[in-house]
């Protein structure tokens, strides 16, 4: 086994799924830009509600995808917060050599 230690994996881990997951919300963002929340249209006016709807069916598709990768990044940094404490503990209650 390499020398790097499970906290530096879970750390490594935490940091690819965190770094997706603002991707993920930065193209959410880019993509909410032309989304309005209400829009009156006069009915020969069709091409701007198409675009809404586009745009709605993107954040809907999206949606999926950021949630996960939002719980799973809190799930573990959890972790890699579980597991300092842990070794912290055992190095405090080690016996002196």
């Amino acid at each position: 086994m390499s020398g790097i230690s499970p906290l530096t994996w879970l750390l490594i881990a935490w940091g690819a799924v965190t770094t997706v997951f603002v991707v993920l919300m930065i193209f959410r963002s880019l993509i909410s830009m032309r989304e309005d929340d209400q829009l009156f249209l006069h009915p020969q006016e069709t091409a701007l509600e198409a675009e809404q709807k586009t745009v709605m069916t993107k954040m809907h598709r999206l949606a999926p995808y950021t949630k996960g990768f939002g719980y799973s990044s809190a799930a573990l940094a959890l972790a890699c917060l579980g597991f300092w404490l842990y070794q912290a503990i055992n190095r405090f209650n080690a016996p002196a050599p």
